[in-house]
Parts: C-alpha cells; sequence; structure tokens
C-alpha cells in the first residue's frame, strides 16, 4: 500500500485532449516539428509544393541558415520583469513586429485555408496578407478577420498582395474591392516577371488544384483525412479572380493550372517603376514593395514615395543564388535612413529571429511557410501556436539579453554580424 501511495504522489497522467489538432500541438516545440507534422499529414505534391524551392533550393535555405549564424552579446543585471514586444508598423501599434506573408492556394494545406490565418491573426492583434492569387476572397477575409475580438488598436489589419497581371481592368477592380473592405496596405510584389524553376514541382507534375487521379491515387489512400476534406470542401479557386466581373478573360483555378504558365501568360513582365504612380492614382492607402534585393532598388522605393521595403527573395521560390534578405537590413537601412519601412522577408523561424531583424534596423519580419507548416500539421490551431510561439520566443530573448522595447534593440546586441 505504501508504494501505491508513492506512486499516486509522483505519477501524473496527462489529460486525455479530445480535440485531434491540439493533441498533435502537444508534441510540438518548434517550427521544425510542424514541418515534419505537415509533411506526414499532407500528400507528397503538397508538402513539396509549400516546401520546396527554386532549381538547388541553396537560397531557401540559406534564408534561415543566416540567421542562426548571428548571435547575441547579452547584457546582465537589468530590471527584465517587464518586456513588451511592441512597436509600430505603417504608422500604428502593433504586438510584435511580425506581418504574416501571401501564399497562394492557402486551402491545399487546410479546407479552411486563408480564413483560418486572418481568425488567428486578429485574435493575436498582427497583420496578414491575402495573396492576389489566394483561395478566399478579399470580402471573405474581411468578414473573418471582423467575426473574432480583434486584439489590436483600432481596426482589423488586412494587407492585399497584387500581382500585376496583364489585364489591368483586373488589377484595378481587385484593388477597389480592396479599398471597400477597407484593407490598409498594398503590397505589390515584383520578383515574378517569370516564375522560378521549382524543381520539386516539375517533377511531381504538380497542377493546382492538386488532381485526384492514377498518378495520386496511392498518395490519396496514404492521407485519407487529407483527401476526404478535399473532396468534400468547395473547390479550390483564385478566389479574388473568379469573384471578378472579368473572371471569365483569366483563369481563375476552376480547372487545374500549372502554376508557371499561369504566370508567365497572364502576369505582366513590363512592369516597372511607374506602375506605383498608378497604384496611387487608383489606392488612397499605404504601399509595400515586396522582392527588393538591392540597395539600390531601396533608395528607389524611397525616390518612389513607398511606405515600406519589403526584402524578399520569395521565400527561395524565385532565383536561385538571390541575396538573403536579412544580409540586406543593415545596409539598406545605413543608405536609405528613416526614410520608409522596412521589412524583412523569408527564413525567420523562432521569436530569437524577430529580435535579429529588428536590431538590425527592421521595423518587422514577414512570415509564410510557417503557418503554412502550422495550417498543415493541426489548421487553425496550429496558426495560433504558431503565432504564440513567436510571440514568447521574442520576449523570453529580449529578456535574456537584458532588453525591455524594441527601441532598445540595436546592432549592438549581435555578434556574427
Amino acid at each position: 500500500m505504501a508504494v501505491l501511495g508513492s506512486l499516486r504522489s509522483v505519477v501524473r497522467f496527462r489529460r486525455f485532449e479530445r480535440n485531434g489538432d491540439l493533441r498533435r500541438l502537444q508534441s510540438v516545440a518548434d517550427v521544425d516539428d510542424l514541418r515534419r507534422l505537415a509533411e506526414r499529414r499532407l500528400p507528397g505534391g503538397v508538402f513539396d509544393y509549400i516546401d520546396g524551392g527554386a532549381e538547388d533550393e541553396r537560397t531557401m535555405a540559406e534564408n534561415t541558415e543566416a540567421y542562426r549564424r548571428i548571435g547575441f552579446h547579452p547584457r546582465v543585471l537589468r530590471d527584465v520583469s517587464n518586456v513588451d514586444t511592441s512597436t509600430s508598423l505603417l504608422g500604428r501599434a502593433v504586438p510584435m513586429p511580425l506581418v504574416l506573408a501571401p501564399t497562394g492556394f492557402t486551402r491545399i494545406a487546410d479546407p479552411q485555408g486563408e480564413l483560418a490565418v486572418a481568425r488567428a491573426c486578429a485574435r493575436a492583434g498582427i497583420p496578414y496578407t491575402l495573396s492576389t492569387m489566394g483561395t478566399r476572397s478579399i470580402e471573405e477575409m474581411a468578414a473573418a478577420s471582423d467575426s473574432v475580438t480583434w486584439a489590436g488598436e483600432g481596426e482589423r489589419r488586412l494587407w492585399f498582395q497584387v500581382y500585376v497581371w496583364r489585364d489591368r481592368g483586373l488589377v484595378q477592380e481587385m484593388v477597389e474591392r480592396a479599398a471597400a473592405a477597407r484593407y490598409e496596405a498594398l503590397v505589390l510584389t515584383v520578383d515574378t516577371a517569370y516564375l522560378g524553376r521549382r524543381e520539386r514541382d516539375v517533377r511531381r507534375g504538380m497542377e493546382l488544384p492538386p488532381k485526384l487521379g492514377p498518378g495520386t491515387i496511392v498518395d490519396g489512400i496514404r492521407h485519407p483525412d487529407w483527401t476526404r476534406r478535399f473532396l468534400t470542401n468547395e473547390p479550390i479557386v483564385f478566389a479574388n479572380v473568379a469573384t471578378s466581373t472579368r473572371a471569365q478573360a483569366v483563369p481563375d483555378g476552376t480547372s487545374a493550372v500549372d502554376l508557371a504558365q499561369q504566370i508567365n501568360t497572364q502576369f505582366d513582365a513590363s512592369l516597372s517603376w511607374d506602375e506605383i504612380a498608378w497604384l496611387r492614382s487608383i489606392w488612397d492607402g499605404k504601399i509595400v514593395v515586396k522582392g527588393i534585393q538591392t540597395v539600390a532598388d531601396a533608395r528607389l522605393c524611397v525616390d518612389h514615395g513607398v511606405d515600406a521595403a519589403c526584402l524578399s527573395n520569395h521565400g527561395g521560390r524565385q532565383l536561385d543564388g538571390a541575396p538573403v534578405p536579412i544580409s540586406l537590413v543593415a545596409p539598406t537601412r545605413d543608405a536609405i535612413g528613416d526614410a520608409i519601412e522596412v521589412i524583412v522577408d523569408g527564413g525567420a523561424r523562432r521569436g530569437s529571429d524577430l529580435v535579429k531583424a529588428r536590431a538590425l534596423g527592421a521595423d518587422a519580419v514577414m512570415a509564410g511557410r510557417p503557418y503554412l507548416y502550422a495550417l498543415g500539421a493541426a489548421g487553425e490551431a496550429g496558426v495560433d501556436w504558431l503565432l504564440d510561439f513567436y510571440a514568447s520566443g521574442m520576449r523570453r530573448t529580449m529578456a535574456l539579453c537584458g532588453q525591455t522595447t524594441t527601441s532598445d534593440l540595436s546592432p549592438e546586441l549581435l555578434s556574427g554580424v
């Protein structure tokens, strides 16, 4: 009896979690764990579309490795009982320097797709960027964000990412819809004049939405939960194109499309800096230019009056061998001062990475793949987990470095830069 009593005093059983998504998250410690869960739950072609990069994927890998090579010079014996991770972005307060990036065909990771991400961002109080190639419409996203308790100051924060199509009327209509739905900013993506060679997709013969047929039947059997959800939910389409009055003139994803062919035939390769003035003529809000990869182009962002330059190589999915965004932050800030804001996209996997980027001079970090892993691993609950992971990691890192506000963060805090 004494032995049983001793066992009862030390043995505690974890309460069984009935919600499958929350149950899976109990074993997750970081973004790599989310990635492994997503790989296990998603068909191979779907996972490779999310996970893959251009050609040899060297740039994609370097985006993350560059963060890992940066260390800290911690300061000690400082009062860190009250750490504040908040800052401002595009003139408004944000609880941490993070924006979720635009991603196309998000619903292949989870049926709720962008709606789940928008709700999670609204709860966390951070901006979310809907892609032109998104699978939920501008209006659906606004309604989803408004449906939850907003954690930020004022209105919810939705940004709309713009690819400039050959059909300018389609672009203008989407921009006007974003304005009507009270979106805060346009994010003009400028690094896709031609689609990068994504060789995982080439090997898979990947089309969007994925085709279920003889070539994928085994993968479908191996991932029955994904296949069931794919077949029992509404078709995946480019929602903002499909709901446009000009939908008949542009493929909307109703039928499977080859992404490279779609971009190379529909996107305007003649895109130039003149496009900024055109956007200003139809849009009164903020403008972010995403895809800046040199200091010279960051200077041109200043010259053309945009509100923020987003340093980005498209997550390593366009030009293999492109500059790594985090390496451009300090020289860009040195070159342009405080003329406009600087956002750095790609490779951030922890809250400590947000601290590094901020210390180098970035106003915020943009992240895309991590939330797709989170969706694939555990749906909306996975995105909630991810945002809390970034926030708690940033707070802990600042405390361990003796820093209490984001304005305290400077290059002197870092080593290896």
